[in-house]
């Protein structure tokens, strides 16, 4: 297959599909900035888990408030690869090149049924990772980590949530900090 113009951002989409090739589509994608958005939003559709991947891929990096919705929308994939991508796009704030990010009220409840609902493990621990932003400012949040940490049928599952209820390491070095008042 013929390396695609560079302007061809369709192509590069599908380029996705092809695994020696997937690495250079993304970056491809990624580096075209916001005009590789209506490509990559069309291949969150496509039949081939391996393109839906790529494109959640790219959109850890080029999610903007109009394909935010789409992002969100991966969590239910089919595939269990394409929902862990997605659940890390959505919590990941290192990765976003313009400063999109996401918030409670569009992550919380899709995050908060995968932790409860998803076959996959790997899944309910991205939906952790997720969820561990607003564990101090929802309560919603906390109940259903802590649900995680007592009775998931993984151990993993229940090690980290354990990071994220009170007494965990994770929830104690985020919680925030009280002011002392001086008299």
């Amino acid at each position: 297959m013929r390396r695609p113009h560079d302007t061809d951002l369709f192509a590069w989409v599908e380029r996705l599909a092809i695994p020696h090739h997937q690495r250079e589509a993304v970056w491809h994608l990624v580096l075209s900035g916001p005009r590789a958005l209506d490509a990559v939003r069309a291949g969150l559709a496509h039949d081939d888990p391996a393109v839906r991947r790529g494109c959640t891929d790219v959109l850890d990096h080029l999610v903007d408030d109009a394909a935010l919705e789409d992002l969100v929308a991966m969590v239910d994939d089919a595939d269990a690869e394409v929902r862990v991508k997605a659940l890390h796009a959505l919590a990941c704030a290192r990765c976003k090149e313009n400063g999109c990010s996401p918030s409670a009220a569009s992550v919380v409840p899709a995050a908060i049924d995968r932790l409860r609902d998803d076959p996959d493990p790997h899944v309910r621990n991205m939906a952790i990772g997720a969820l561990g932003r607003w564990v101090h400012d929802d309560a919603t949040v906390l109940e259903a980590i802590a649900e995680a940490h007592r009775h998931d049928p993984h151990p993993s599952v229940r090690k980290k949530a354990g990071w994220l209820v009170p007494g965990g390491p994770l929830y104690e070095k985020s919680k925030p900090k009280r002011r002392s008042v001086s008299s």
